[in-house]
């Protein structure tokens, strides 16, 4: 499926915005915050529970699936957060209604003389 301009903006966007004080790096089990970007949930499910099952069908549980999960885009954009493993981006990223799975990162405006305060 290809992603019209303005939806790659939103998705940049929502990449940027979705650390939130979240460390992108990765921790002694090679996890790291991923933006996964998916199709909407079909029917009348839940776009979360949508996410919970797409993830838990790499984690392997739904509880486990929650406890990767860190939040969960349904407004204009639809995806999850979530930490996970570099074998794990590459197993999500094979399931069906997965349309992208990036690394996310974190920036900081420049506060400097002149800059924003």
């Amino acid at each position: 499926m290809k992603l019209s301009s303005l939806s790659l903006l939103v998705l940049f966007v929502l990449s940027i915005m979705a650390e939130g004080g979240i460390a992108a790096a990765g921790d002694d089990n090679g996890g790291a915050v991923h933006i996964v970007y998916t199709e909407r949930a079909q029917g009348e499910e839940e776009p979360e529970a949508f996410h919970v099952r797409t993830l838990a069908s790499v984690l392997g549980s739904e509880e486990a699936a929650k406890d990767a999960l860190i939040y969960s885009y349904k407004n204009a954009a639809s995806g999850f957060s979530a930490k996970l493993t570099p074998d794990q981006v590459s197993e999500l990223s094979k399931q069906p209604g997965v349309l992208q799975v990036v690394p996310s990162q974190t920036y900081r405006l420049h506060s400097g003389p002149g800059g924003i305060h």
